[in-house]
């Protein structure tokens, strides 16, 4: 009987050992989700993202189609997506990104793709925007780029009818949806 007892008073302090241990993991993950919500939210200068509030610099280029193109073509809020062939994200987030530009108001003319890198590996990705939305090549230190001030991709940036960087981020699901044509 002794025995018993012994066996039921260890599984008892093992018991809340293991509720003091599950209470010390939970405080410390709500430690770990603060610190990571206010990364979240601090400025991002450096991260190959453009700053908010800046205005889009001067460029003109030529679109796959042929059209000429310039920093006074972004007319209303404007959804620039700057990818680049062979970037795993990038091929990751492009059929969304499609589907999603198919329903933006005003259509093309408010969606532009700028594929960065190589021309002649960038073949399949220009095919599969071109009919969805403006398509412009252009090179990792390209004018668009340059313009844009942006070094990583994919990038979603949301320029406003001023033509300043409106919002700026990696996943376009996160951006305000362009309204204005």
């Amino acid at each position: 009987m002794g025995v018993l007892i012994a066996a039921v008073v260890l599984v008892g302090v093992l018991c809340v050992l293991d509720l003091l241990l599950t209470l010390g993991v939970i405080r410390r993950l709500r430690e770990h989700t603060t610190h990571l919500e206010g990364l979240l939210r601090a400025p991002r200068h450096g991260d190959g993202l453009p700053e908010i509030g800046n205005p889009v610099g001067e460029f003109t280029t030529t679109t796959v189609d042929g059209e000429s193109v310039s920093q006074a073509s972004l007319t209303g809020d404007t959804l620039v997506a700057f990818f680049s062939p062979g970037c795993e994200p990038c091929e990751a987030k492009l059929p969304d990104f499609l589907a999603y530009a198919r329903n933006i108001p005003g259509g093309p003319r408010q969606v532009w793709a700028v594929v960065t890198g190589p021309a002649d590996k960038a073949g399949e990705m220009v095919d599969k925007l071109r009919p969805v939305v403006t398509t412009v090549m252009d090179g990792v230190d390209g004018p668009v780029s340059t313009a844009f001030q942006t070094s990583a991709t994919p990038t979603f940036c949301l320029v406003d009818d001023a033509g300043r960087i409106a919002a700026a981020e990696f996943d376009f699901t996160v951006l305000p949806t362009p309204v204005r044509a």
